[in-house]
């Protein structure tokens, strides 16, 4: 690591991050654990490695353990799509239909149920871009939102290891409609994972031979992957939780042992390649990818994409302009909605006073599940990387804590 100190940042103010943590976390054991990276004018600032791994056997947790990051394989698979526009293999104003004929003739909601849905015309095709910034009116089961959710629960749509892949899924959604028509609304949903099953087909590879191949060999991403291979599952965490996602919970609620990793199922191939929440990674790994994007597309002599490319995803791409409070029908997702606009894969804020937290206009982010958590600040020239497992992402208020420690560890603005 650099000195905080030439790096514009206070090693005493970053230095409050790790007892933050402990005392407020890791020792009441709301998280079992904890990683922090902190990147800033092409130097590692600062990292702390903190609690167990593995509670019921007492594993301490190491610098290059593996984390399901669940919702934080979205950016992955949005920066795989985006090279392949850049390639002119697509366009983001595509009609979906173009790649999945099936859902030429998708409507909206417009009563019943799984068995006897109704739909009405949209009000225009969906596009690429609906996808990619979740205005597609697609959704998640976990919403319980009403009957189109129900849908997605009672068919499995984009839930399981072991069940239907990408392209069954893909067949499964053509026969229910869209809770809303593309463009009017923003919408947590498999989306993402539809992007994924895009890439598939425009490229020709399997989804994760495309991330091997393209992304994750080219920046040294050794330890990413959608299964555990056996040679590395002593390095797995345990994930806890204190209830499901969506759930408003107490703050007090425990957390208790959710997915073993010595009888996951991420130790064995999946079938469903989720685009949307399907990788494992390290802290060392994300903040390679983190480190592509704040760096415009390229990392240690690595380009996967262009900086106008970086720029366009990380824009608001909301209509209108408009931010997550004026557009949002999701019941959960991976931002708070204040002062927070969408790009292709992220969010973004575009309005810092409205968050009632420290940041900077144009920063860009993205959650897991399992309340994992990156950023990146070009006008800071900062890249930060948060991991630990416990669900749902909405217990706590870490990311918030986090976020308020490291910009108040800044000294020195601008990049």
């Amino acid at each position: 690591m650099t000195k905080p100190e030439k790096l514009g940042l206070s090693s005493e103010r970053l230095g409050r991050i790790e007892s933050f943590l402990d005392e407020r976390y890791i020792q009441t054991g709301k998280l079992p654990c904890a990683q922090v990276q902190v990147w800033r004018r092409g130097k590692l600032a600062y990292e702390t490695v903190l609690g167990l791994a593995d509670r019921e056997r007492e594993r301490k947790l190491k610098s290059d353990d593996l984390f399901r990051i669940y919702s934080m394989t979205k950016p992955v698979t949005s920066v795989a799509f985006m090279m392949l526009v850049e390639e002119g293999l697509a366009a983001l104003d595509d009609p979906v239909s173009k790649f999945i004929p099936e859902w030429k003739d998708l409507g909206v909601y417009n009563g019943g149920y799984l068995e006897t849905f109704q739909s009405k015309p949209l009000d225009r095709p969906m596009l690429v871009i609906d996808l990619l910034r979740h205005t597609s009116g697609l959704t998640y089961g976990f919403q319980q939102q009403g009957n189109v959710d129900a849908a997605y629960r009672k068919l499995k749509l984009g839930e399981g290891f072991h069940g239907d892949g990408l392209a069954e899924t893909v067949t499964a959604l053509a026969g229910v409609p869209l809770q809303f028509s593309p463009g009017d609304a923003w919408n947590y949903s498999v989306s993402t994972d539809i992007v994924g099953r895009l890439v598939e087909i425009i490229s020709g590879q399997t989804l994760d031979v495309f991330f091997e191949e393209r992304i994750f060999k080219p920046l040294g991403m050794t330890d990413t992957f959608f299964s555990v291979p056996k040679d590395k599952a002593d390095r797995f965490t345990a994930c806890y939780a204190v209830g499901a996602l969506g759930s408003k919970l107490p703050i007090a609620a425990k957390p208790q042992l959710q997915d073993d990793p010595k009888k996951s199922p991420y130790l064995k191939r999946p079938s469903f390649l989720s685009g949307g929440g399907g990788l494992v990674s390290t802290a060392n790994d994300y903040m390679k990818f983190a480190r592509m994007l704040l760096n415009g597309g390229e990392v240690d002599g690595v380009r996967l994409l262009g900086p106008k490319t970086i720029q366009l995803m990380s824009a608001n791409h909301l209509p209108g302009g408009k931010d997550l409070t004026q557009m949002s029908k999701s019941l959960f997702s991976e931002a708070t909605y204040a002062g927070v606009g969408f790009g292709l894969g992220f969010g973004v804020t575009i309005d810092p006073a409205a968050t009632m937290i420290p940041g900077s206009k144009g920063e860009y982010f993205w959650g897991g599940a399992a309340s994992t958590f990156f950023w990146v600040d070009p006008e800071e020239d900062l890249a930060v990387v948060f991991l630990t497992q416990v669900l749902p992402s909405s217990a706590y208020p870490v990311r918030r804590e986090l976020r308020t420690l490291v910009y108040s560890a800044i000294t020195e603005t601008g990049a």
